[in-house]
């Protein structure tokens, strides 16, 4: 490739890039907009290696060729703003645990892949970790009663929705839970789990287990499933009087304008800011990876480890959480009361849903 044609090519894909990063906030939640959400990480790597490239091996004798190069900066610049929360250069939004806690809590979660027949390696992790709590998701009968006979006996407490559709859920805890509820928030083929959470030190928490649907055209052909239920959690949890955690698969990744605004209403603590991305999905992939497993955890818990689990023949890792509550420290680490115009959007998002219903 000669010169020219190669800086044609690199000014073609620096276009492309600006394009692809601006193309998220365009505010319709088609799939096919929603989903240049995802590959941000991936972007923002090529975005640099074209921009080092055409600094590197041309000489600068037009105005154009600057004023390229200073977009291609300015936009690897809002690219890395975007995930440099969730790199070990930025400062934790969790503290560490300090040793003064009333009691431990740990997780262990897993989208297990329905269609997963190699469950071995599972049932490996879960005797490893020996967690207190246990979430799985992708989970049908044969699932269930794959688990039921691996889980141990100390896991009295119970929460089984397997369905055939890919979004079952297995919830097992070793802690007391009371209140139990499976909820259908948007489709009565998609639950969630609502339950308050009993710790040894005897404080009450409130837990939310969640997958939505992606928006995929094999799925949904819009984000608007999706992004209500997470709004409708997240008003939950913001009216909740318990310490609340949020965990499952959400079918979006952390950077993304909705998993952003999820988190101002709700109020809750990202663990992978200030500690890496953790990405869980795609395990089929080493290039094609970025954070869909989430766990959004109140501001009264701090965090003594969390682990990228490895691979159980899912197209998914696992995530191992342990955490400690200490809510003497909160108002350290306190998000801010979500604004009015974060409130509206999210209301906004949850009535989009409602009209859809209605049209249907």
């Amino acid at each position: 490739m000669n010169k020219f044609t190669l800086k044609n090519f690199l000014t073609g894909f620096g276009v492309i890039a600006i394009v692809l990063s601006l193309v998220p906030y365009v505010p319709l939640d088609y799939w096919w907009i929603r989903m240049f959400d995802f590959p941000h990480l991936q972007l923002t790597v090529l975005t640099l290696i074209a921009l080092l490239i055409y600094i590197i091996r041309f000489d600068f004798k037009q105005w154009r060729d600057y004023t390229f190069a200073t977009v291609l900066v300015l936009c690897f610049i809002f690219q890395f703003s975007k995930i440099y929360p969730y790199t070990t250069f930025a400062p934790f939004e969790m503290a560490n645990s300090t040793g003064d806690s009333t009691s431990e809590l740990t997780l262990y979660t897993s989208n297990v892949l329905q269609k997963n027949n190699k469950p071995d390696s599972l049932f490996a992790q879960i005797k490893k970790y020996n967690a207190d709590l246990l979430l799985f998701t992708e989970t049908d009968k044969i699932w269930q009663n794959r688990l039921k006979n691996k889980v141990d006996a100390k896991y009295f407490y119970q929460v089984e929705v397997p369905l055939d559709n890919t979004y079952g859920m297995l919830l097992y805890s070793k802690l007391p839970l009371i209140d139990t509820q499976v909820k259908y928030l948007v489709s009565d083929s998609i639950p969630s789990i609502h339950t308050k959470l009993i710790l040894s030190s005897k404080d009450t928490i409130q837990l939310y287990a969640i997958h939505p649907t992606p928006p995929m055209p094999q799925e949904n052909p819009k984000s608007t499933d999706r992004d209500a239920e997470m709004m409708m959690v997240a008003e939950l949890a913001l009216k909740s009087k318990y310490p609340v955690i949020v965990i499952g698969d959400f079918n979006d990744v952390a950077w993304s304008v909705t998993s952003k605004l999820f988190q101002n209403v709700s109020r809750l603590l990202d663990v992978r800011k200030g500690r890496g991305l953790f990405n869980t999905y795609n395990a089929e992939s080493k290039l094609l990876r970025w954070p869909l497993d989430h766990i959004f955890i109140a501001s009264e818990f701090k965090l003594k480890r969390i682990e990228k689990c490895d691979d159980v023949n899912s197209d998914h890792f696992p995530l191992f959480t342990s955490l400690t509550f200490e809510p003497q420290g909160k108002n350290a680490q306190q998000r801010p009361y979500p604004t009015k115009d974060e409130l509206e959007r999210a209301q906004d998002q949850i009535d989009n849903f409602h009209k859809a219903e209605k049209n249907k």
